[in-house]
């Protein structure tokens, strides 16, 4: 298989940053030898390592989340807001995150 790409060079890099510039990328050709095929013969690999890593995912979000109510519910009943801010949640990956990049 080949395969086209850009790519930046240091040279490109160097040049751009001394002209106050974007760097132009230049086209890079590459020849791949590719020897698994993942969705071959109904292959159940993919789809188990993408069940793992959603599963993964959402135990992930469950223990910020969690740790989010803890902050924000303290024992007197009043709500600290602020304690919010200081946790950040980030979106949970879905399972077609994993097989696109198979």
């Amino acid at each position: 298989m080949i395969l086209y790409d850009l790519r930046y060079s240091a040279r490109s890099l160097a040049e751009a940053a001394a002209e106050a510039r974007r760097p132009w990328p230049q086209s890079v050709r590459r020849r791949v030898d590719v020897y698994c095929f993942p969705r071959h013969n109904r292959d159940r690999g993919l789809s188990r390592a993408a069940t793992l890593a959603e599963r993964r995912a959402r135990q992930r979000l469950r223990a910020r989340a969690g740790v989010l109510r803890r902050l924000v519910n303290t024992p007197t009943g009043e709500l600290a807001l602020e304690a919010a801010d200081a946790i950040d949640i980030p979106p949970p990956n879905h399972r077609h995150g994993e097989l696109w990049l198979a």
